[in-house]
């Protein structure tokens, strides 16, 4: 797969407006797929200002939220080089950081309690 580049690479603006426009692309095979694969597949859904791919993974970045809420919807699972993708929006990944650190948006800790009891091995 190849393809002419022409995006910027930076796609991690530390803009908080600009992660709604953020699509986290996972599960992908790095070493068939390359950036200007990833920019023809996406630009479909608006313009891409932005990609960066790694060892596993991509970002793009849209000049919008609904490019990147399209996108997502729109090629969630999507097989490319024999892997099915797993797209997120990069606002849906802060939030699930946010409350792996046991904080949530509003402020307010999650409830934390065990699902399963290991000293008693019995399910709560």
């Amino acid at each position: 797969m190849t393809g002419k580049t022409q995006t910027s690479n930076v796609t991690n603006k530390n803009d908080p407006r600009s992660i709604n426009s953020r699509v986290f692309i996972g599960n992908l095979n790095t070493a068939i797929v390359k950036k200007a694969d990833i920019e023809a597949i996406f630009a479909k859904y608006g313009k891409i200002v932005g990609c960066s791919v790694h060892k596993g993974y991509a970002f793009v970045q849209y000049m919008s939220e609904r490019n990147a809420r399209a996108a997502v919807a729109g090629e969630n699972s999507r097989i490319v080089a024999g892997q099915p993708l797993d797209l997120l929006s990069c606002f849906k990944v802060s939030t699930m950081w946010t409350l792996g650190k046991h904080i949530r948006r509003d402020g307010n800790k999650p409830d934390l309690k065990p699902l399963f009891d290991w000293n008693n091995q019995q399910r709560k």
